[in-house]
């Protein structure tokens, strides 16, 4: 998949900005060719719950950004992040203090 497609996918603009920022996080993540082939598909099933995959604007890896509302929303995309990520032995990293993981790459 190009840059400009996986941008739009993410319900990015396409930007000089957002196509550096993107590359650098390309290199960070390990196997980003075996991940990004699930990383769409994890953006588009959180949509309905008010959650995402984004560019870290602190850091060079993609985000999963959990902004469900309610107790029972919130854990529902945390177990949907969690089995993704073991389906499909990516590796993620939970911030402290919020409901946001970083997807670090391929195991």
């Amino acid at each position: 998949m190009t840059n400009d497609a996986i941008l739009k996918q993410l319900d990015y603009t396409v930007t000089q900005s957002a196509l550096a920022q993107l590359d650098k996080v390309k290199k960070n993540t390990n196997g980003f060719d075996y991940v990004e082939k699930h990383l769409i598909t994890l953006h588009d099933q959180l949509k309905s719950h008010l959650s995402y995959v984004a560019l870290s604007s602190n850091q060079d890896y993609f985000k999963i950004k959990n902004e469900a509302k309610g107790d029972a929303m919130i854990n529902e995309v945390t177990e949907i992040i969690k089995k993704w990520s073991e389906k499909f032995k990516i590796e993620i990293e939970k911030v402290d203090g919020k409901n946001t993981y970083y997807i670090i790459g391929y195991k």
